[in-house]
């Protein structure tokens, strides 16, 4: 169904004339998804960190850019200076000294992550074949002075080929580093064949340390990514068909732990290690455009505001060149918000494709050249200010700001970010970070013991409602190494912005933007509204409206339940042997609910058992929202099959946590410019809390009947039980 959001506005903070003139412009700006249109067709399973010299820079899975290029790209790149506009800017691994000597001639490289490490720049990539395990994937790892390379493949990989069980290999793709706050690096990866696990590398990230530790289950999640906020590690990851072009359900749920080796559990304390596998959702599709939104990354714009990477499927040109080949999967932005302890695109509303703020990026002082308000004790060399003592900026900030520069101490000195009276410094000689806002009023943390001060790191510093927050980051990303908070009076930050040193301080993007203001509800989610129908199976068959698609004589109606022994049939494909039980619809918008009791067990394989709900047209275009086995997994699966160009297509999004009983919903809604039909759906454990999940549609020229399926197989016996159905309307 249709959602909108009314966003804040975003202002700068006082500001002199010049630059208040680009501020002006920038709250004006306005972006379009897909962001990466200008330099590619298809970006997928995108990255994006921000360089020294002050540009972004963002990574993709090899694929030819553009429709009929027919040449994959080995790791494509991205630049831009606003997040919203994107060049070419070559590609990571396009030499063939550049390639990892393990890699098969003909391996592709799958979902670079990108990090600052140490003062280089790492990058991490499936590699999809090897020499060394033809048919295993590998973890790769290449090193490079500048986000633009020149990179340097290591010999070996971090992660290599890992036999599976049954033969073959285990799916090693997607990885994702992570650095804890004491230094210690970790690398997340896996698939849905063998499962998602984190280990421990190396201080210089380059090699895997000690046993690993599985954080997701196998057949459920991939192409992960960590964050840590609040006391919490947040794990997000993507889960269902990545690739099914107008029909991938590809998606972003999220599980959150105390140690980034988890536990990680959603918002209703379900792990993602359960058969009954859990994770809250972030972000799916909401009938627009947009399908199979996955693949995360994470940026965050001057302001604080966080936004979400990710690609998606246009389902009106899903394929690169011809049907069925290529998947045509361009790089979104959108915002980020966190609600509750929980991260949600748009508040809920989801994948955006019409015209949204854009990410503040203007007015950060890059020293291309040497500024006027530098003083004699400051120099610019190579792109970066060195000196000593304070250095104040033309500019003024007051209210709620955030202001960041890149830091780097010499020997003995501290270097620092000055907001009014009040001062963070990264203090090399003290081994803190340390806020002082004089007067006695002052607060400090302890740096890790192995920080690598000779290289650069950020310094962000946050005031909101006179509370101060100073964090450390390597390249502003996954959230702070270290993070210090002092409260202070009325005051103390309104004043000048500079930069500062004891000893030689090295400084670079110095920035002051307006603190972005949070948004703190999430969009309303769909009301029943009043009850039309139920048939709560009181009697001895289903009430009168119901009709059948190949009639199935097992089905029985009694005490209070319509019983289905599940069909050793499907309605996916050519075969459609199940049943379908169905009524009309009414006209207009509406929800449509059952209370479905299907007992699979937990940790065994019974493909592919399930019940619940469908939307239907006809055989071959209908919507299926059922829990589900699948293989060692019990999830919730909202499917949909259609015709496109001369075949079928089917995919699906996976939604909430299956319980034994489970209650579905569909509510249909008429898109007022297409009249295209909107199936969104949702589930519950309780009947009482709703886990909302993605939108399937039908075309404006069919009329769907509304029912009950349970089919999938047989073996071992299992009857659903529905309770009820019943249909609201507004």
């Amino acid at each position: 169904m249709a959602l909108a959001l009314t966003l804040p506005a975003i202002a700068l903070p006082a500001l002199t004339a010049s630059a208040a003139s680009a501020a002006s412009t920038q709250r004006a700006a306005t972006y379009t998804n897909p962001v990466s249109s200008g330099f590619a067709d298809t970006f997928a399973d995108p990255t994006v960190i921000r360089g020294q010299d002050g540009y972004w820079y963002a990574y993709g899975t090899s694929d030819p850019l553009r429709s009929g290029e027919g040449t994959p790209h080995r790791v494509p790149v991205g630049r831009s200076s606003d997040l919203t506009t994107w060049t070419f800017a070559g590609d990571a691994l396009g030499a063939a000294n550049s390639r990892p000597p393990f890699a098969a001639a003909d391996a592709s490289y799958w979902a670079p992550d990108v990090r600052y490490l140490d003062g280089r720049y790492v990058m991490y990539y499936t590699v999809t074949d090897t020499t060394t395990a033809p048919g295993g994937s590998a973890i790769g790892v290449s090193t490079a002075p500048t986000p633009s390379g020149p990179w340097t493949a290591e010999p070996q990989p971090v992660i290599a080929p890992r036999p599976g069980g049954g033969g073959g290999y285990l799916w090693t793709f997607d990885p994702a580093e992570f650095t804890d706050s004491d230094g210690t690096r970790y690398l997340y990866y896996g698939s849905y064949y063998g499962g998602v696990y984190v280990t421990r590398l190396s201080a210089d990230g380059l090699h895997a340390v000690g046993a690993a530790t599985m954080v997701a289950i196998d057949n459920k999640y991939e192409g992960t990514y960590v964050v840590h906020r609040d006391g919490y590690y947040y794990l997000f990851a993507s889960s269902a068909n990545c690739c099914a072009g107008p029909t991938t359900g590809y998606s972003v749920s999220v599980g959150r732990a105390t140690s980034p080796t988890g536990p990680f559990v959603d918002a209703n304390g379900v792990a993602l290690t359960a058969s009954r596998v859990g994770g809250t959702p972030v972000v799916t599709q909401n009938g627009n455009r947009w399908v199979g939104t996955g693949h995360n990354g994470l940026v965050t714009d001057l302001s604080g505001q966080d936004y979400l990477v990710y690609h998606a499927i246009d389902r009106n040109s899903p394929y690169l060149d011809q049907p069925y080949g290529i998947n045509r999967r361009p790089m979104l932005l959108d915002r980020l918000d966190w609600i509750d302890g929980w991260p949600t695109v748009r508040a809920g509303a989801g994948a955006s494709d019409t015209p949204q703020p854009a990410p503040v990026t203007a007015g950060d002082e890059t020293f291309a050249t040497r500024p006027g308000w530098l003083p004699s004790s400051w120099q610019v060399t190579d792109g970066y200010a060195t000196g000593t003592g304070v250095a104040y900026r033309d500019q003024r900030v007051e209210g709620d700001v955030r202001v960041e520069a890149d830091l780097r101490p010499t020997a003995g000195a501290a270097a620092g970010v000055v907001v009014g009276s009040a001062t963070a410094w990264l203090d090399r000689a003290a081994g803190l970070l340390v806020v002082d806002a004089g007067a006695g009023r002052r607060a400090a943390v302890a740096l890790p013991a192995g920080l690598d001060y000779g290289t650069w790191h950020n310094v962000a510093v946050e005031v909101r409602h006179g509370q101060l927050t100073a964090a450390l980051t390597e390249a502003r990303q996954s959230g702070p190494i270290v993070s210090v908070t002092l409260t202070l009076p009325p005051n103390v930050t309104e004043g000048r912005l500079g930069i500062a040193g004891r000893g030689r301080a090295d400084v670079d993007n110095v920035s002051a933007a307006k603190l972005y203001r949070p948004v703190t509800r999430t969009v309303a989610a769909p009301r029943t509204g009043h009850l039309v129908y139920a048939d709560e199976f009181t009697g001895s068959a289903p009430g009168p409206g119901w009709s059948w698609v190949r009639r199935d004589n097992a089905v029985t109606v009694a005490g209070g339940q319509l019983n289905w022994p599940v069909e050793n049939a499907d309605l996916t494909g050519t075969a459609n042997s199940a049943g379908v039980l169905l009524r009309d619809a009414p006209a207009g918008d509406y929800t449509v609910e059952t209370k479905v009791t299907l007992d699979l067990g937990e940790n065994t394989v019974r493909n592919y058992q399930q019940a619940g709900l469908v939307a239907y047209a006809n055989d071959d275009d209908f919507v299926r929202l059922c829990q589900v086995a699948i293989w060692n997994t019990r999830q919730i699966e909202y499917g949909h099959e259609m015709p496109y160009a001369g075949q079928l297509s089917y995919g699906g999004v996976t939604l909430g946590t299956p319980a034994t009983t489970t209650w579905l919903r569909l509510v249909h809604t008429t898109d007022p410019k297409t009249g295209e039909h909107r199936f969104r759906a949702a589930s519950s454990a309780d009947g009482r809390h709703w886990t909302w999940s993605g939108v399937w549609t039908f075309p404006a020229d069919v009329t769907p009947r509304i029912g009950l399926v349970a089919h999938g197989g047989a073996q071992p016996a299992v009857t659903a039980q529905f309770d009820y159905v019943r249909i609201y309307q507004p």
